[in-house]
């Protein structure tokens, strides 16, 4: 349509804006800033854009948009920027891998979720905001209530915070104590305590009370899924549905599947997915599957660095300053830390030969009765604002085990703290991609960054290695691997990557 026109009339068009400059609003600026900092720490880009705006009422236009592309130029080939489209193509691959397995026949519209504590409440409710009519089971009357007010509660918060109707999200639940006269559910998830008999005899019942065309889902975060799998009939439609705290705003879905999994199966996993809105990675089965396997690595590295100097604030504030949205004790103080010393005792990892065991986190469980925030006392302790602050007992307890294994504490730099989390996060992952857990380096990207507060401009921790070097990363593991053959190893595939001039992304392919 410019082309039609007169040169001169189209010079006459392009007269110059006129208008006059907004006045600067100093506070203004300074506010959007310290929010940048808050919600957007580490990245570049927020803080660039408040620059721009606020430069619009200091510059003329011409100045101003040169400048505006010029930055624009700059993050669009920075680190950040990279970080960033490869997660949002990541995030895409994996909602397409649903088109690699059945379309399910039907849509469910029912379910029954086996526990209604704080996880299982959050399961089910997300699962009624989908449209799911959601029966919800408890093993007496006293614990039938607490589900009861544990989902009054998230309703009462949905409705306060995103305007849900609370009535119509109430008609679709029923609790019960039981598994006698369950509905002809479509789909049945347990969310019981980490015990495999525990979940055995939920499965037992669910498989008597449903028809056998229901799909059994476990949301265990550590147990063997082929093992429970076991006692099925048809295991073909068993699989695990690992859900995040909190299951309803977390965007993380772990789908397990098992060895005799079925694709149909999974097909229906990945429409729930889809349907739930959340982030769906498939895992294979091993302890831990992805996530929590790189999470074990990660605090069992964080625990060494405590024997040899380093204290949980520090630890924190390095990952913090990382980028992480927690260190790990903020995060196990949050979660509690009975719920990582079940899962220690599980292993065994006092006997264990082939790991460095460091006896801190359960000395705190055992000897102090140290829980986390539920009981004002953790790796922090807290007040009744829930602040954290140091703990002299904590600090005491950490350098008695350094000098009962003869280890000299030694300040260790920031800098240190975080390369060497990193650096267990990415071997451990060299070995699930090894192992076949995860099927592609950026899986693990994603579930990094939705499940465990990976900061997303930094790609995860596979995109990460990438950037760092895998001939640098492979460098590092073999000096520390010299030192302490207990604690770091070489991974097989990165060694491979290496000498075939390889990179991650090549895996992703």
């Amino acid at each position: 349509a410019a082309r039609t026109l007169d040169e001169a009339v189209l010079r006459h068009a392009l007269v110059a804006d006129q208008r006059p400059a907004p006045t600067l609003d100093v506070p203004a600026i300074a506010a959007a800033q310290a929010l940048a900092n808050r919600r957007a720490a580490g990245q570049t880009a927020p803080h660039v854009a408040i620059d721009l705006v606020a430069a619009a009422a200091t510059e003329a236009l011409d100045s101003a948009l040169m400048r505006e592309r010029r930055s624009f130029v700059t993050l669009r080939g920075s680190d950040q920027a990279r970080a960033l489209r490869h997660i949002f193509f990541a995030e895409r691959a994996a909602l397409s891998q649903s088109k690699c397995y059945p379309v399910p026949k039907a849509a469910l519209t029912s379910a029954v979720v086996v526990g209604g504590g704080n996880m299982g409440a959050a399961i089910a409710y997300a699962l009624a905001g989908s449209g799911l009519l959601v029966t919800v089971v408890e093993t007496d009357l006293a614990a039938q209530s607490r589900a009861e007010a544990n989902v009054t509660r998230l309703i009462d918060q949905g409705a306060a915070r995103a305007g849900i109707d609370p009535a119509a999200l109430t008609a679709r639940f029923t609790f019960q104590t039981g598994y006698a006269d369950l509905p002809a559910a479509d789909l049945a998830i347990e969310a019981a305590f980490e015990n495999l008999d525990v979940k055995r005899g939920i499965f037992a019942a669910l498989q008597a009370a449903l028809p056998r065309t229901a799909i059994l889902a476990t949301n265990t975060s550590y147990l063997d899924v082929n093992e429970l799998a076991q006692r099925i009939e048809a295991p073909d439609r068993f699989l695990g549905l690992h859900f995040f705290v909190p299951a309803h705003i977390m965007k993380l879905l772990e789908i397990v599947k098992g060895n005799q999994t079925s694709a149909a199966t999974l097909g229906v996993a990945f429409a729930l997915a889809r349907r739930l809105n959340k982030m769906p990675v498939l895992a294979g089965v091993c302890d831990g599957f992805i996530g929590n396997r790189i999470l074990t690595s990660y605090r069992q590295t964080a625990d060494l660095l405590l024997l040899e100097g380093a204290t949980p604030e520090t630890v924190d504030g390095a990952m913090c300053g990382f980028g992480m949205a927690m260190g790990p004790y903020e995060v196990q103080d949050l979660s509690g830390l009975d719920i990582a010393y079940a899962n220690r005792q599980r292993q065994d990892l006092r006997h264990r030969t082939d790991r460095r065991y460091i006896p801190i986190a359960d000395h705190m469980v055992e000897d102090l009765k140290r829980l986390g925030r539920k009981t004002n006392a953790g790796w922090y302790d807290y007040d009744a604002a829930v602040k954290p602050s140091p703990s002299a007992a904590v600090l005491d307890c950490i350098i008695q085990a350094s000098a009962k294994a003869g280890v000299v504490r030694k300040e260790i730099a920031t800098e240190t703290i975080s390369e060497l989390l990193l650096l267990a996060m990415i071997a451990e992952s060299f070995d699930i991609l090894a192992e076949s857990i995860a099927s592609r380096p950026a899986d693990i990207d994603l579930v990094l960054v939705h499940g465990y507060g990976f900061p997303r401009w930094r790609g995860g921790p596979m995109h990460h290695a990438d950037r760092l070097g895998l001939p640098n990363i492979a460098a590092q593991l073999e000096s520390l691997a010299a030192t302490d053959p207990l604690s770091w190893t070489v991974p097989t595939l990165l060694r491979q990557l290496v000498a075939d001039g390889q990179s991650l992304n090549s895996l992703n392919a």
